[in-house]
């Protein structure tokens, strides 16, 4: 029996049918909706069309009647409501990367792609309609990293137009490429060649980390073995020169920092490479340093120790820290880990609220994989081998 005004007014919990397939949900707590039931090649299809009474009985059939056209023209209503759903950046840009992926020859080209625009682009406009980025979208990606990392940014700028000019090519997107440089950015931004790199901590570049690693073998001394293991680790200085037999666990490879010595504020686990533990040094028990100063017994090696050890390898270009820049600019431009799990390696917090409260695990597995991919790359003693591909996986 077709239904009534009063019928879906006043209809009880359970399906109410209409004819032809339209039928009325009510559920025990009495809220109402409409769905269409239709087949398309032998599958079973719940087509939503809304909730009562936002959606009148009249409304609901004009709806199901312009569906039922839909599928006896051969198309899936539910298939072309996804399609007409307008798309984010970020959707439009992954959906780019699978397309292009059969003609790279390279698997490293998609997660390159893929690690610069997780690390630069989706944070400021994943979330964003394709079809209404503007100019002032993208110089908001760019700007924070044009004049520190000028290479990468304009890979960054030259990403985000192929992305804004595939949104063209599908129709979603009109007017011109806000993202292009010549006669448009190029007034707006300094050319990146001319552009000076500030860094607060000067890094060494990723490609020479093998180098320097062997170089650094052959110093002798506490501090040469602590600041390998800063390096392996990607570790602060601090948390270094703090640390104690007691927060690390030999079988299991895992280094547990105390929340009091964290900058966050938070525990954090750090997974040791094999060649991490080799720097560890002769093991003592309890809360005995692992990294004690040789001049004073029971004390820690001071904040300048490592540095030192690189003023003695003539090094003056490059600082302790810098090393986590290092590893950053590896784990983003050469690896196809996503931006979070390079984030929690370096201990670094989330700073977008809703973001935040649903990473509740700290990727550990994926950050051990990580980890020992790069202490494979720092021990690699040949330059060609520190560029290689990798995957999250």
């Amino acid at each position: 029996m077709i239904l009534s005004a009063q019928k879906v007014k006043t209809a009880g919990p359970g399906r109410h049918g209409d004819g032809r397939g339209l039928f009325l949900y009510v559920k025990p707590s009495g809220s109402r909706s409409w769905v269409l039931r239709y087949q398309v090649k032998g599958r079973r299809r719940d087509l939503g069309l809304g909730s009562y009474p936002d959606v009148s009985l009249a409304m609901a059939r004009d709806r199901a009647s312009e569906a039922r056209r839909l599928i006896a023209e051969g198309e899936d209503p539910i298939a072309k409501k996804r399609q007409a759903k307008p798309k984010t950046f970020k959707y439009a840009a992954l959906e780019l990367i699978e397309s292009k992926r059969p003609g790279w020859k390279n698997a490293k080209h998609a997660a390159q792609w893929t690690s610069t625009l997780e690390a630069y682009a989706f944070p400021k406009i994943g979330q964003a309609q394709v079809a209404k980025i503007e100019t002032a979208d993208v110089i908001a990606a760019l700007t924070p990293i044009w004049s520190v990392k000028p290479e990468t940014a304009n890979r960054v700028r030259q990403r985000i137009e192929a992305v804004l000019d595939y949104a063209s090519a599908l129709g979603i997107r009109t007017g011109d490429n806000p993202a292009r440089w010549r006669g448009h950015l190029d007034h707006l931004l300094p050319k990146p060649t001319k552009v000076r790199a500030v860094k607060h901590h000067p890094a060494l570049p990723h490609a020479e980390i093998g180098n320097f690693m062997a170089q650094l073998e052959t110093r002798e001394g506490v501090a040469a073995r602590a600041l390998g293991f800063t390096i392996l680790t990607a570790s602060r200085s601090g948390e270094t020169r703090g640390a104690t037999w007691a927060e690390i666990d030999l079988e299991a490879k895992v280094w547990t920092i105390p929340a009091n010595r964290m900058k966050a504020g938070r525990e954090h686990r750090v997974p040791l490479s094999e060649a991490a533990l080799a720097l560890l040094g002769g093991k003592r028990g309890g809360d005995k340093l692992t990294f004690e100063s040789e001049a004073k017994p029971d004390k820690p090696i001071s904040d300048m120790s490592m540095t030192a050890v690189l003023r003695r390898m003539e090094r003056q270009d490059i600082t302790v820290h810098g090393f986590r820049s290092t590893f950053r600019d590896w784990a983003g431009e050469t690896t196809g880990f996503p931006r979070e799990v390079i984030e929690a390696a370096l201990a670094h917090g989330i700073k977008d609220k809703a973001e935040a409260a649903y990473a509740r695990s700290d990727l550990f597995d994926k950050r051990r994989t990580l980890m020992e991919a790069w202490a494979t790359v720092a021990n690699a003693r040949d330059i060609a081998a520190n560029v290689v591909t990798l995957s999250s996986a």
